[in-house]
């Protein structure tokens, strides 16, 4: 199952080669669109897995709180992709655990804290705010108050950026994050999960999982699971009740979009490995929708794209809408299909130091010609993509402006098992346009609803345009 919508004063000397080992461990390239927020990843690994889960508790809870602390205000005065005035994270700070116990229905206060711009000063002032916080309220929130003020601390110094792409991640975050981009594998029915504009949740079978065998069709409205009403339930509450361990059952009744009569379903969970790519062939043309940029996506574009080829496909259309973005490689390896050299997307950093990701060398002959349909909901790595493909002129755009998110974000794993998501680089394509906040205009507009349920019905003007367009180049 799948979403669509669809991380003392000082750490004394003791521990300062465990922040060292700590602060290496796997910062990660992050990219992407989900929610409003990021998904999409492009992992390396320096030094050992197995720092990432270091236990610092022999140190004592407050020290390890005050860790987290140190290591985000680190991160960010290192790697955030612009410069920083440090009082914005002390007051960011102040309101993020004013905010965490007033949600504790706790009148705090916290007094005002100010520092000068000397680094140890800055990060002894963020400490203290931290402790005053615990001293004060630690026994009326209990035996989490210490872990729980500092995320919240944590949380606060990012959110104080304005930047919606610099965001705390918790374990839980992380956990379904990696399981989302990694395609999956767990318990679950094996089914897309959309919510419209309307607030109701939608259902979509994938061929061959669990949910397709026991007859869903697709299109589908949630009515209740396993008796209980859904309405009003978020995203994410519906995801977990339709997940569960393997071998168990649940009930789940909906009613098809637009329709009425009920539908009811018992199904049995297995575990699941969500594909990213839905091919057919349709009228002669290789119709692929990619739903992300996950870590098997490249592969499942390369397969679809051999058998289209094999079928004598007359055109090709791959489908972005709604594509929130992924994994920064799979990014880059896609654009190499039908890309055969040169720069995919440069990035470049604070300091205007600049990375370029280049084609691969792997492009699939004979690709062509080829639609990318686009819409306000194709975010991030499917900018790169679409842009690039755009700028090299191996293929047209068919829908609506992009989104426009031309930044980079980094994923710095913390000791307690969340993470800090700090953007670090803005990114461009390959003929050098910025788009951020701009978005990519589409060779040809086709205006329509993003709604889901549409997209690859006979109601989807985009997708008809796309093979109306290839219908015309045929015959030139």
């Amino acid at each position: 199952m799948g979403i669509r919508a669809s991380m003392p004063a000082r750490v004394r000397a003791l521990i300062a080669a465990l922040i060292v080992a700590v602060v290496a461990f796997g910062a990660a390239l992050f990219i992407g669109y989900r929610s409003g927020l990021v998904a999409a990843e492009n992992r390396f690994q320096m030094g050992g897995g197995t720092l990432a889960s270091l236990d610092l508790h022999f140190l004592g809870s407050q020290v390890v709180d005050q860790h987290l602390i140190d290591l985000a205000f680190q991160q960010v005065e290192r790697h955030y992709y612009k410069p920083v005035e440090s009082q914005l994270l002390i007051n960011g700070e102040r309101s993020g655990l004013l905010g965490y116990l007033r949600s504790r229905h706790i009148a705090a206060r916290l007094p005002a804290a100010t520092a000068a711009g000397d680094p140890l000063e800055i990060s002894r002032t963020l400490d203290q705010q931290l402790s005053y916080a615990q001293a004060q309220y630690g026994t009326r929130l209990g035996k989490a108050a210490g872990p729980d003020l500092a995320e919240a601390a944590v949380d606060g110094m990012l959110r104080s950026l304005g930047d919606p792409y610099t965001v705390y991640l918790s374990p839980l975050q992380i956990q379904a994050l990696n399981e989302a981009l990694s395609g999956g594998n767990f318990g679950g029915i094996g089914v897309f999960i959309y919510q419209l504009r309307t607030h109701e949740i939608v259902l979509e079978p994938i061929e061959d999982l669990p949910a397709a065998r026991a007859g869903m069709h697709g299109n589908e409205v949630v009515e209740t699971i396993d008796g209980a009403p859904i309405r009003g339930l978020t995203l994410d509450r519906v995801e977990r009740l339709i997940r569960g361990p393997e071998g168990t059952s649940v009930r789940i009744a909906t009613h098809l979009y637009g329709g009425k009569a009920r539908r009811h379903y018992i199904i049995t969970r297995e575990i699941i490995h969500v594909p990213t790519v839905h091919a057919k062939m349709e009228n002669g043309y290789d119709y692929l929708r990619l739903t992300d940029f996950g870590e098997s996506s490249a592969q499942e574009v390369h397969k679809a794209l051999l058998a289209g080829k094999a079928q004598g496909a007359k055109g090709y259309i791959i489908d972005l809408r709604d594509n929130g973005g992924g994994l920064l490689d799979a990014a880059v390896a896609i654009s190499s299909f039908f890309i055969p050299n040169g720069p995919i997307v440069t990035e470049i950093d604070r300091a205007g130091d600049k990375q370029t990701a280049s084609a691969n060398g792997a492009v699939v002959q004979g690709i062509a010609p080829l639609v990318v349909l686009v819409n306000g909901y194709t975010a991030s790595a499917s900018e790169i993509t679409a842009g690039a493909l755009q700028d090299y002129k191996a293929a047209t755009l068919i829908g609506t402006k992009t989104f426009g998110k031309g930044v980079v974000q980094g994923i710095f794993t913390m000791p307690n098992g969340g993470a800090l998501k700090i953007t670090t680089q803005r990114y461009l394509t390959p003929a050098g346009r910025d788009i951020q906040h701009k978005g990519i205009q589409p060779d040809i507009v086709v205006t329509q609803s993003p709604d889901m349920v549409i997209m690859d019905t006979p109601r989807d003007k985009q997708l008809k345009a796309a093979k109306a367009y290839l219908a015309h180049s045929a015959r030139y």
